[in-house]
């Protein structure tokens, strides 16, 4: 990764935009399936607990952790539209969406990147390294060389506590 000029280079972007988004009073909204849901989950409370130290919450939400929700989303429309609908709830253009899939392809993370375009939110994806569809519907895609499944999401959570360092210390420097 480290030699990733690509990636190296959107990361900072991505850094870039999510320091903007806060700063301007935006949420940042996660979303992912499995193992993408835990990161999503765990990324949001970085921003919104702490990372390195004590200093006022960012709005992050994962967007799976209403179960309630979720499967009655699922079960009256379908699991493909549980985090559209949140996406049109709760979006806002200028948030950010921050969608985990290591392959890129999942149906319901797709619905919600297109919902949150069209919300106006700026979309980023996290996936493996072909990025499957997300490649083609996200702002910024932060892909990671490889295609086994659990060094992708190893190295996602890497690069979310990068950028959550690197947010953290801009937005709340000394």
């Amino acid at each position: 990764m480290l030699g990733d000029t690509l990636l190296i280079e959107t990361l900072q972007k991505v850094c870039d935009v999510l320091v903007e988004t806060f700063k301007n009073d935006g949420k940042v909204l996660f979303c992912g399936n499995g193992g993408s849901a835990a990161d999503a989950q765990h990324l949001a409370a970085e921003f919104t607990g702490r990372f390195y130290y004590d200093r006022p919450p960012l709005f992050a939400e994962a967007l799976h952790v209403n179960t309630s929700y979720l499967t009655a989303v699922a079960n009256d429309y379908s699991y493909e539209e549980v985090f559209a609908r949140l996406i049109k709830a709760k979006g806002r253009k200028g948030d950010v969406l921050v969608a985990l899939s290591t392959s890129g392809n999942s149906g319901n993370i797709i619905k919600a990147v297109n919902a949150a375009n069209e919300q106006g939110m700026i979309s980023v994806g996290m996936t493996g390294e072909t990025g499957g569809a997300m490649k083609h519907i996200c702002k910024y895609l932060l892909t990671v060389p490889g295609n086994d499944t659990p060094r992708i999401q190893e190295a996602h959570i890497l690069l979310g506590h990068i950028i959550c360092e690197f947010v953290e210390s801009t937005i709340f420097p000394g």
